[in-house]
C-alpha cells in the first residue's frame, strides 16, 4: 500500500511538473536528410515542400534545415511540423535566412497548430519588408496584425511568436512589434516552421519555452 502510494505521488509530480525548453538544431543530421521529429505538410495548392538540411557556414553549427522548392503557386504554404505536441502557453523562437524567391521570401513561425489547415502563424517577408500575423482556419489565411519592418535577403534574423490565454505577440530581431488578441485555437497543438509560394528560406534554430 505505501509502495503504490509513493508511485501514485511520483506519477502525479511527473504529471504536473511544467513542460521543459528546449532548443533544437540541425548540426547532427547529415546534408539532404530529414531532420528527426519533423514531418512535412502543405496548406494550400502546388507542389509539397522540400525540407532537406544543407550546409551553411553561416548556420549556427555549420547547418540548417531549409526548404529548397521553388514552385511559385501563390496560395501554397509549407510547412515543417515539430511533431511533438507542446502545451497552448508557449514562446517560439527561430532564426532564419531568406535565400530567393520571384513570388515570396518569407519565413514563419506556427503555434497551436491542430493540422496543416489550422493554425496560427506570424512570418516575415523580405520582398514586401513587413512581419505580419495570422490564422490559418480551413486552410484560408486571415490577417490579424501587421508591421512595416526591414527584412534583408541572405542575412540572419529572429522571428519570435509568444501565444498566452488569448494574447499573442510578435518580435523580430528581439524588437516588439504587435500584440494580438484571438480566441480561434486554445489547447496545445504543435508548432512549425513555414515559408510561402517559391520562398527557399533557411532555418538553423527552433527554441521553444513552455510558459506555464
Amino acid at each position: 500500500m505505501i509502495r503504490q502510494a509513493l508511485l501514485l505521488a511520483a506519477l502525479t509530480a511527473l504529471l504536473s511538473a511544467p513542460a521543459l525548453a528546449q532548443t533544437i538544431t540541425f548540426a547532427d543530421a547529415p546534408p539532404g536528410a530529414k531532420p528527426k521529429d519533423f514531418e512535412p505538410a502543405l496548406t494550400g495548392g502546388g507542389k509539397p515542400g522540400q525540407w532537406e538540411v544543407v550546409e551553411d557556414s553561416t548556420a549556427e553549427r555549420g547547418r540548417a534545415i531549409a526548404q529548397l522548392s521553388a514552385d511559385n503557386t501563390d496560395y501554397r504554404f509549407p510547412l515543417a511540423i515539430y511533431m511533438p505536441t507542446v502545451p497552448s502557453d508557449v514562446e517560439v523562437t527561430t532564426r532564419f535566412k531568406a535565400i530567393s524567391g520571384k513570388v515570396d521570401q518569407a519565413g514563419g513561425l506556427v503555434v497551436r497548430l491542430v493540422d496543416r489547415n489550422n493554425y496560427y502563424v506570424a512570418r516575415a517577408n523580405a520582398l514586401e519588408n513587413n512581419v505580419r500575423f495570422y490564422r490559418v482556419v480551413g486552410g484560408r489565411r486571415q490577417q490579424l496584425a501587421s508591421a512595416n519592418s526591414k527584412v534583408t535577403s541572405g542575412e540572419w534574423h529572429t522571428l519570435t511568436l509568444r501565444a498566452q490565454g488569448d494574447r499573442f505577440s510578435v518580435s523580430f530581431d528581439g524588437k516588439p512589434l504587435f500584440t494580438h488578441a484571438d480566441k480561434t485555437f486554445v489547447a496545445p497543438g504543435k508548432v512549425a516552421l513555414w515559408t510561402k509560394a517559391d520562398s527557399v528560406t533557411r532555418f538553423d534554430r527552433l527554441e521553444i519555452k513552455p510558459l506555464q
